[in-house]
């Protein structure tokens, strides 16, 4: 009886899983398969595998608009403001997780609330702010904004990830006579790269995507980032599925890969965060 209730328990467990996986995995396989088919192929069989290969669609993407300026601009703007907003949020965590100072607990409590404030509600002082700086319609405005994106999540796991960090070594370290920011870059932050490398990961992935601020912030073509040329091409390519999968492949691709890859430590620098944090 109680093999039959553990393997009922496991049956419904692996089904649930599953379940969730078609469910998350399905659409964007079959966005990526669509790509490959001709419009005529995706409206007579949407759900069977293409006769043919043909990578019209992504040669047409990349000639006839200015795709790899887009996705140069959204490189520019997720990388900068990802590893310069890394370098600040390591540094506070440093500090919150390694010294004791009046309104501690208080600055920590400020950073995690910002997780409850609406990015569009932030919008008119934001526009306001980039219109003041005349960095309308510029990437280094949009990477301005991008630097605060992600704060709370990033500084949820650099603490912990710092207090991971024995304080012998420190307490070590400055026995030997080194300074705060030697013991800060030479000591700390090489034994914290799983919390860096997660933080930096979901930052990038964050900016990658975000579409408000990019749509806001830029107007002519030239700045537009991926998600904006994405809703360009949605509505250029609406009853030509074929090159608009094959947009939303180049654009949600990236992003796929780079989770994929570093999933294990995404993953498990979260778990640990939940758990020192």
């Amino acid at each position: 009886m109680a093999g039959l209730k553990k393997f009922v328990t496991r049956f419904f467990m692996y089904l649930v899983l599953v379940f969730t996986v078609v469910v998350s995995v399905f659409p964007i396989l079959w966005v990526i398969i669509s790509s490959f088919k001709t419009n005529a192929q995706i409206l007579s069989s949407p759900f069977t595998l293409p006769t043919s290969i043909s990578f019209d669609a992504y040669a047409y993407l990349f000639t006839k608009y200015n795709f790899l300026g887009y996705a140069l601009n959204s490189l520019i703007v997720s990388v900068v403001s990802t590893f310069v907003s890394l370098l600040f949020y390591a540094m506070g965590a440093y500090v919150i997780a390694k010294f004791n100072f009046p309104g501690k607990n208080l600055f920590y409590v400020l950073f995690a609330m910002t997780l409850l404030v609406p990015g569009q509600s932030k919008a008119q002082p934001i526009f306001a702010l980039i219109m003041n700086l005349n960095l309308y319609d510029n990437i280094w405005g949009l990477t301005l904004v991008y630097l605060s994106g992600g704060m709370a999540m990033s500084m949820f796991i650099l603490k912990a990830a710092f207090m991971s960090v024995p304080k012998s070594l420190d307490e070590a370290a400055e026995l030997e006579g080194a300074g705060f920011f030697r013991r800060f870059w030479s000591i700390n932050l090489p034994l914290t790269k799983s919390g860096l490398s997660t933080a930096g990961i979901l930052m990038f992935l964050g900016n990658w995507n975000e579409y408000f601020y990019a749509s806001l912030l830029t107007s002519s073509d030239k700045n537009r980032t991926l998600p904006i040329a994405l809703q360009f091409f949605n509505e250029a390519f609406s009853y030509d599925y074929t090159k608009l999968f094959a947009a939303l492949t180049v654009v949600v691709l990236p992003g796929i890969i780079l989770y994929a890859c570093a999933q294990e430590q995404v993953q498990a620098s979260v778990a640990a965060s939940g758990v020192k944090g």
